[in-house]
């Protein structure tokens, strides 16, 4: 069912508007005694899933009992990331996802239907888990917050991906990672029907249908100043809200581009980005606008670890970015690797298979860290004295000595393409 829905390419949602919107939708839910909100951590501030959050406490107040910032495998939320993005809201309220731990399997998807969706390329079972506070809680209303917006796993981010992802649990992550990877990324990356999705429609469909949960959906897009903005919302139970929230993220989030790349410069905010795991997301959301031997710069000030979970650091660290035919060879000898496929499928998607080169400009790993991952390095203060970000426009820009280079000053709220990559 729809509760409320509203948006469109020039839609700007205003605070008092999205109050409304979600509101009402609340007041069309009926009363509720016991609420668990689902909504993104720090990484995905600019949702606006933490303002959404807040509205909801404001709304039912004592009865929402708890906030289980949808982590993955991400670190839990420091004090001040919650002070900041759930403006308001009492600390007590939030729960840490433990991806390792604190999960049920609530079903199993079999091998023959994997292998479907896979067209033979897997044929592994798929365990659907949840944390447990989602599964047994006892709660009235479940609300999954989300941003919808191209996302490389899966094809776009958001719905019931925020549950089964952003609680779940190592083998449901780690395998529908790789699936993704298997499948392959510019594939999938900017569309809302997918390998990925499908195999969490089925485990919503068989396994979670009695759960009260309603998604609450933003598309944010920048408006002509350049201002992220709200562009829509859209509130509902079913699959139906996700479609049409994706037909409007792809409308306001794909930039597709005349001609591909050849230089580009992008640039991730330390409050958001602290790691390749994260970060790569300049290379994810850009490789199909990217021209052959083209030049990816990131920089990068807020980057201290390659991967967020320790052990998947290590991996990064272990095998790097050195393409599908290196990573497949390394999966296939090493177990280690095969146990946590979610770094496997990590590593390909993190590689640009040696069609353009990547460089990071790092604000705390040393030049031997970054290259040692198969990335080139360049000093952070000279490459922002080159490159100011704040002197950048999110487009083409010539620089003074008549360089040109397209920048990118926030790969998370988008997707690039160049248009022959489409045609091909």
């Amino acid at each position: 069912m729809i509760y409320y829905a509203s948006g469109s390419p020039t839609t700007a949602i205003s605070s008092n508007e999205l109050e409304y919107g979600l509101y009402s939708a609340l007041v069309k839910l009926g009363p509720r005694k016991k609420v668990l909100v689902v909504p993104p951590d720090f990484t995905r501030f600019h949702s606006r899933s933490g303002e959404i959050t807040t509205l909801v406490y404001k709304y039912y107040k004592e009865k929402l009992e708890d906030i289980l910032p949808a982590l993955g495998t991400h670190v839990p939320m420091t004090d001040s990331e919650i002070s900041e993005m759930y403006k308001d809201v009492p600390k007590d309220l939030f729960r840490v996802h433990d991806w390792r731990n604190d999960v049920v399997t609530v079903g199993t998807i079999p091998g023959d239907y994997v292998s479907k969706l896979t067209n033979g390329a897997l044929d592994y079972p798929w365990p659907a888990q949840l944390n447990r506070l989602v599964y047994n809680g006892g709660h009235d209303l479940i609300l999954s917050v989300g941003q919808v917006v191209p996302h490389e796993v899966i094809g776009m981010a958001s719905y019931n991906k925020n549950l089964f992802v952003g609680t779940g649990g190592p083998e449901g992550i780690n395998k529908s990672h790789f699936i993704g990877a298997v499948c392959g990324m510019e594939k999938m990356m900017g569309k809302a029907d997918t390998p990925v999705r499908r195999l969490l429609n089925y485990a919503s469909e068989h396994f979670i249908s009695h759960l009260p949960v309603v998604y609450v959906q933003t598309v944010i897009g920048r408006d002509e100043s350049g201002k992220l903005v709200i562009r829509g919302l859209y509130i509902g139970d079913d699959h139906e809200i996700f479609t049409m929230a994706a037909d409007l993220s792809i409308k306001v989030n794909f930039t597709v581009l005349e001609k591909p790349l050849k230089k580009t410069v992008v640039y991730l905010d330390p409050s958001e980005f602290k790691s390749t795991w994260l970060g790569n997301k300049s290379i994810y959301r850009t490789r199909m606008a990217m021209a052959d031997n083209g030049e990816l710069i990131v920089i990068a000030p807020g980057l201290k670890e390659f991967g967020e979970d320790k052990e998947i650091d290590r991996l990064i660290r272990k095998y790097g970015y050195k393409g599908t035919p290196s990573t497949l060879a390394s999966l296939k000898a090493n177990d280690e690797l095969r146990q946590n496929l979610s770094a496997a499928a990590h590593l390909i998607h993190g590689s640009s298979e040696g069609r353009f080169s990547v460089t990071y400009c790092p604000g705390h790993l040393n030049r031997q860290e970054i290259e040692s991952v198969n990335f080139k390095y360049a000093d952070l203060t000279e490459t922002l004295k080159k490159y100011d970000p704040e002197k950048l426009k999110d487009d083409f820009n010539k620089m003074p000595d008549g360089e040109e280079i397209y920048f990118i000053s926030n790969p998370a709220v988008g997707l690039w393409s160049s248009r022959e990559r489409l045609e091909k």
